[in-house]
C-alpha cells in the first residue's frame, strides 16, 4: 500500500463509524464476518460488537 496513513484515515471514516454500512456484504452469510472496499482495498473483517471491536483478517490492495 503506497500511503498506510491515507488507509487507516479511511478505514477511521468509514468502517470504524459504521462497520456494517459502508458496502459492506456479509461472507459466508455470517453478519459479524463482513468484507468491504476501502481506500483502493479489499478488506476482509470481523465485527465485535461487545468490546467495540474491528479486526481485519485479510486486506488484498488494488493498486
Amino acid at each position: 500500500m503506497a500511503n498506510p496513513d491515507a488507509f487507516r484515515a479511511e478505514m477511521s471514516r468509514t468502517l470504524s463509524h459504521d462497520p456494517y454500512g459502508h458496502g459492506s456484504t456479509t461472507v459466508s452469510g455470517e453478519r459479524d464476518r463482513r468484507e468491504a472496499t476501502v481506500g483502493g482495498a479489499i478488506v476482509l473483517y470481523y465485527v465485535s460488537g461487545s468490546v467495540l471491536t474491528v479486526t481485519v483478517v485479510r486486506m488484498v490492495a488494488l493498486n
